[in-house]
């Protein structure tokens, strides 16, 4: 079987990682064994932070690199389509891998299928059902065009079988997000991010990405002012997004007092960071599904979520995207409201392995 899997972005890095692993372990005991071609299409194009988290991870170097960096959704898509299609065309995989729902990974998806080759979407069936957000689209359109499509949760699978796909192409695994984060948690602990950072007592993390939350200068001024608020209550450290820095200084808007802002972290940095806080606040998808994990209560300031199992599962809360309504949650939190949940289905190290062993029951 000859395997291109497709990474772009950070989030992609983490869902790759074990399923490399998993065709590692294969290959050591089979032969012959799974070719596999890893293309880094440079999506997120920041060297070191790439660097670093293959690093820590343990994925190997990329086969292949796209050096596509960044620029418009169409202009950053279509740059893809062409780097990727003579790559595809070269090489005549069996199958394509995309993971999550970054623009590489429609971009990818859409050529191998216009090429004849079988499409597998890892993380699929996860719906916000707000179109409004370029990941909703993506995931929508990925699935539509996909053979084989593993989901992490049962209500992905079932807004597959509402959308008409065919149950045969459906697999439910659970989460290689999850598999990449309880193999590096021992490690993770070890990290010293807090020392170096020279923080004591309790702390909250904050991290915001979405363009709905900072590309608008309004609603990016409420935030800080709610996160100000937060502050006097909870020290809160925020790793700061380069299109969430751009955006502050783009618009003039003050830092909040109080809050610590760091550049962007390395993954056992920040796993060890969210570990130990006391709370999250987040726009972040794959976030609510570490602190799930980690039993972390989590703030997700979002009008809806395509990980639904965090909310009914997991510590994680959708809150309305006002001013009043974040402080008042922070303050529900911190002022000592017991925050339960329980692991999701299948949430257990062995995802990526279940991928494998389908794809080889299907060669």
């Amino acid at each position: 079987m000859k395997l291109i899997s497709v990474a772009g972005a950070r989030p992609n890095f983490m869902k790759i990682a074990p399923l490399a692993d998993a065709i590692a372990a294969h290959n050591a005991t089979t032969s012959p064994g799974i070719e596999h071609i890893l293309v880094h299409t440079g999506q997120h194009y920041d060297q070191e932070m790439s660097d670093l988290f293959f690093k820590e991870l343990e994925i190997p170097e990329p086969d292949i690199n796209l050096g596509v960096g960044g620029g418009s959704h169409a202009i950053q898509t279509a740059e893809i389509m062409k780097r990727i299609e003579p790559v595809l065309i070269e090489h005549q995989p069996d199958y394509l891998l995309v993971v999550g729902d970054v623009n590489s990974t429609i971009a990818c998806a859409l050529v191998a299928v216009k090429l004849g080759i079988k499409v597998i979407h890892v993380e699929a069936g996860l719906r916000s059902y707000d179109r409004g957000m370029p990941e909703e689209i993506n995931r929508v359109l990925t699935d539509a065009i996909s053979d084989l499509l593993f989901t992490t949760e049962r209500e992905a699978t079932g807004n597959l079988l509402r959308e008409g796909v065919s149950p045969d192409k459906i697999h439910f695994v659970g989460n290689v997000m999850i598999d990449t984060l309880l193999t590096h948690r021992i490690k993770a602990e070890q990290s010293d991010v807090l020392e170096r950072m020279g923080v004591t007592g309790e702390y909250g993390v904050v991290t915001l990405h979405r363009p709905s939350n900072v590309d608008d200068p309004a609603q990016l001024a409420m935030l800080m002012a709610t996160l100000h608020e937060v502050s006097s209550a909870l020290q809160l450290i925020f790793p700061v997004h380069p299109r969430t820095r751009n955006s502050l200084s783009a618009h003039g808007i003050p830092v909040a007092e109080g809050i610590c802002f760091l550049e962007p972290l390395g993954y056992l940095d920040f796993l060890k960071l969210q570990s130990s806080a006391r709370l999250v606040i987040t726009d972040s998808g794959g976030i609510q599904e570490e602190t799930t994990v980690l039993g972390v209560p989590c703030l997700t300031l979002r009008e809806s979520t395509e990980r639904p199992v965090t909310v009914t599962h997991g510590t994680n809360r959708l809150v309305p995207l006002r001013h009043d309504a974040i402080v008042a949650a922070a303050r529900e939190i911190l002022g000592g409201a017991v925050v339960t949940g329980r692991i999701p289905e299948l949430w257990d190290g062995g995802a990526a392995q279940r991928i494998i062993s389908i794809l080889l029951n299907l060669a």
